[in-house]
């Protein structure tokens, strides 16, 4: 078995693939039900439009991580690599992208309910805002975990 086989790319690629396609869904799901509850209250406050896109900017966020690390997998991959760098880079990949979806996931609902709350009763914009940061953090943690699996990859 050779150290540096044909195939070992293909699984680098799919690191990257995934970093992107799964953030990238994360964001979309977290701006489209953001989105949703901006429209609904817009109805009865137009005034609070632009404070409620908050929860779409943060949304937009996670999908910027996985072109982060999509980016950073691509310009270490070679057509001969190690399969050990290879699965480093699905594993970055996966972090990042699967944590991204999770982020965006939860983004879009409290961005959902929180501008429709807020509408009625505008004291719960900082408890929203609250919950928005700690729901963007998950994927900031497969970030981190992501640029740590790149960087050891080599």
């Amino acid at each position: 078995m050779s150290a540096n086989p044909e195939y070992a790319a293909f699984f680098s690629s799919m690191g990257a693939a995934s970093a992107m396609v799964f953030s990238a869904i994360g964001a979309a799901y977290g701006t489209a039900k953001s989105g949703t509850g901006i429209a609904a209250m817009s109805v009865m406050r137009p005034e609070l439009i632009m404070k409620s896109v908050v929860p779409v900017v943060m949304a937009g966020i996670v999908a910027i991580y996985g072109v982060v690390i999509a980016v950073l997998i691509s310009q270490k991959m070679k057509a001969t690599m190690t399969l050990f760098a290879a699965f480093l880079h699905l594993g970055a990949g996966l972090s990042v992208g699967l944590s991204g979806l999770a982020a965006g996931v939860a983004i879009g609902i409290v961005g959902d309910s929180g501008v429709r709350g807020t509408a009625q009763q505008p004291k719960l914009f900082v408890g929203m805002i609250l919950i928005l940061i700690f729901a963007e953090v998950l994927g900031l943690y497969g970030l981190i975990t992501a640029l740590v699996l790149v960087v050891k990859g080599g």
